[in-house]
């Protein structure tokens, strides 16, 4: 018989308000998109005022899914060095400086190797977020998985929505983009408390995982990361050319805009759902069926009749797209410690990112080729479809210290 959670307030073996620490994790969340949905909307009056050639500006622009990749594998070694809540503390005051200085430089070299230093704070806190979860609160995490998969979906809606404004009301784009590094010391204010408690204790408490190389011999990590790549390809193919592929059927582009934005905000309810999915369904793979099959008939729609119903289209992809915030949760319920959580999750969004570049590169390659855009969403949509059975790999129930075992 599963037993009844224990009460936030009191989980043993913390000191200090449960609570906060469910706050600091949302509020790291919010701020893991920022470095990334803030810029194309700056992108005209940054390149005009830095000098930057079309194509320094699309090193830029595919620079977030390879220092996802790159910087989530240093991610165990960091956790073994710093522990979990001092490495959240760090990567924050790392994306905070990236984020506030890049905007004060004159030169793209300069801009680009400062966005390498905010997205490396980024990439840390996507693969650390399951393994704080799994450590604060073990026996609920669909609930505290839910609420940051809708924070990562809402910052990444607040950078595109809000930088802009910000910039127009002080005339200028480098202050709309350098705002976003008050977020990110914002955040830290709740980590410290935790952070310097986890100093004091030392090296006693710090997971352990499974290296890298051991973890390349586990199906379920594989499993894990195609799961992640194929469902991150969507994402970035559906960011990169989804208003593209409505306008050019004859949709008007603010609409086209506007059906895009749509994608994120049906996501972010549906996430909050998930814990009550979750808890339904168990480890039957009904949900991640249910992503491949509702994404895969988004673009159906879009294939046969791209301007007819475009709200519907975006909205079908929008409830496919939380396959994200499902395979999070699935890193903590997968692993038996916080350890294993943050190596699976380590694993498996170097591997997944990886992939995911694949989505937006050759989406844009195959309509280059074709002269079409029939032919990418052929793809995406059969690509779709993939996530029905790798999800049934990934929600069998074992753990991942088993299978190494």
């Amino acid at each position: 018989m599963t037993p009844e959670p224990t009460p936030l307030a009191t989980r043993p073996g913390r000191s200090g308000p449960v609570w906060l620490v469910g706050v600091a994790i949302v509020l790291l969340a919010l701020n893991l998109r920022s470095a990334v949905g803030s810029v194309g909307v700056v992108l005209h009056p940054l390149r005009a005022d830095l000098g930057m050639s079309a194509t320094v500006a699309g090193v830029l622009t595919t620079l977030p899914v390879l220092c996802f990749a790159l910087f989530g594998a240093t991610t165990a070694r960091v956790v073994r060095t710093l522990g979990l809540d001092r490495t959240a503390a760090a990567l924050l005051v790392v994306a905070g400086v990236g984020l506030a200085l890049r905007p004060l430089v004159d030169s793209s070299a300069a801009f680009l190797a400062l966005t390498v230093v905010a997205l490396a704070g980024c990439a840390i806190g996507n693969v650390v977020l399951p393994a704080l979860a799994k450590e604060h609160f073990p026996d609920r995490l669909p609930l505290i998985s839910s609420l940051y998969g809708a924070a990562l979906m809402g910052g990444a809606t607040l950078g595109s929505v809000l930088t802009v404004p910000i910039a127009d009301t002080f005339g200028d784009w480098r202050i709309g983009l350098g705002a976003w590094a008050v977020l990110a010391f914002a955040a830290l204010i709740p980590w410290l408390p935790t952070a310097i408690r986890e100093g004091r204790a030392g090296r006693l408490d710090r997971p352990r995982g499974p290296t890298l190389l051991r973890l390349a011999r586990s199906r379920l990590a594989w499993a894990c990361g195609i799961f992640f790549g194929l469902q991150s390809a969507q994402a970035y193919a559906q960011f990169g050319w989804f208003p593209a592929i409505l306008t050019d059927a004859g949709l008007e582009s603010g609409q086209a805009g506007l059906a895009q934005g749509l994608i994120p905000a049906v996501g972010i309810p549906v996430t909050l759902l998930l814990p009550t999915l979750i808890r339904r369904t168990g480890d039957r793979p009904i949900l991640p069926w249910v992503f491949a099959l509702v994404t895969s008939a988004g673009w159906l729609g879009v294939f046969l009749a791209p301007t007819a119903a475009p709200w519907l289209w975006a909205s079908l992809l929008g409830i496919g797209g939380c396959a994200f915030t499902w395979v999070l949760t699935m890193f903590g319920r997968r692993t038996a410690t916080a350890g294993g959580t943050a190596g699976l999750s380590a694993f498996a969004q170097s591997v997944g990112y990886l992939v995911a570049g694949l989505g937006p590169f050759g989406t844009g390659l195959l309509h280059d080729l074709t002269g079409s855009w029939d032919a990418p969403v052929l793809v995406l949509m059969c690509a779709a479809l993939l996530l029905g059975p790798v999800g049934m790999l990934v929600a069998r129930d074992r753990t991942l210290e088993d299978e190494l075992d």
